[in-house]
């Protein structure tokens, strides 16, 4: 089964229609993304307010906290408290918390809507090593691209916005949107944590940029492979390196570039049958108009 959660270019709480004029001074209406601040709370703590087009609070919440190292794997969460009104998002645990001196550390990112990331995460990343028992066929990557490509989205309808797929092999599971592409991963590492879905032998695709923020909330999450139609920042490249994260770029139609983790690669599938494949595919909807 794939796209077990899926974007909602339908939901009209996600976008707003707009006037204005086109190159031809015609006045026209334009779909364009809602985009608003969500304060989250991890118990009487104000940890971050972040811009989001806020379509599942919950998960963004979990996973931001979660990839900061704030919120522990095995933390029993006690209420998570969500107010639309005042843009906030409390989420409560069991286990006391108080991260006052860690919260003073901080990094603005190269992320869309200003990411962020706090204190001590860079020394964690540097003890980690991913797993090296696991493989990526480009029979894989370009069946992905395909489903994911053509899957109606926010981004289809709108534009201004980034996705993030968990994937498993040739199938997309999770396809989460946002203004920053670091929330959409975020969103994605809440619904594994609150619906126990394991990282092993899962992987991300993007429609980002492979920065350094993406490269450590990939492996902070355990993920080993990383794919985007984007390129690459060289800090990214050097700590996916470091962690052994494969990091495929640049991927689009029968094209890619891998700047690291190569090894995990199986070339099984011809890349001029994939471009031969997607020449037939534009006829096929050329005569359709």
């Amino acid at each position: 089964m794939e796209f077990k959660v899926k974007p909602e270019p339908e939901n009209d709480k996600l976008t707003r229609e707009m006037r204005g004029l086109d190159q031809d001074a015609q006045e026209m209406q334009l779909r364009v993304i809602e985009e608003r601040p969500l304060t989250i709370f991890l118990n009487a703590q104000e940890i971050v307010t972040l811009m989001t087009i806020r379509d599942h609070p919950t998960y963004l919440a979990l996973g931001y906290l979660l990839n900061q190292r704030m919120l522990l794997p095995d933390d029993i969460i006690t209420a998570i408290d969500y107010d639309e009104d005042i843009e906030t998002i409390v989420v409560r645990t069991e286990r006391k918390t108080d991260y006052e001196e860690k919260l003073r550390k901080k990094t603005l990112t190269s992320g869309c809507a200003q990411g962020t990331i706090f204190g001590d995460l860079m020394d964690h990343i540097e003890g980690v090593q991913l797993p090296r028992d696991v493989v990526i066929k480009t029979s894989w990557l370009y069946g992905l691209g395909r489903k994911i490509n053509s899957q109606p989205s926010l981004y289809l309808t709108a534009g201004a916005i980034h996705g993030c797929v968990l994937c498993e092999a040739d199938r997309p599971l999770i396809y989460m949107e946002d203004v920053g592409r670091h929330n959409a991963i975020d969103k994605i590492a809440g619904y594994m944590f609150k619906n126990g879905v394991s990282a092993e032998g899962k992987m991300f695709y993007t429609t980002g940029r492979l920065t350094s923020e993406m490269v450590l909330k990939t492996v902070q999450m355990g993920i080993p492979v990383l794919i985007s139609r984007s390129g690459f920042t060289a800090w990214g490249v050097e700590l996916a390196r470091r962690t052994g994260l494969t990091l495929i770029g640049r991927a689009k139609g029968k094209r890619f570039v891998a700047l690291a983790g190569e090894e995990r690669i199986i070339f099984d599938a011809d890349a001029r049958t994939v471009a031969e494949e997607a020449q037939r595919n534009q006829r096929k909807g050329s005569s359709a108009v």
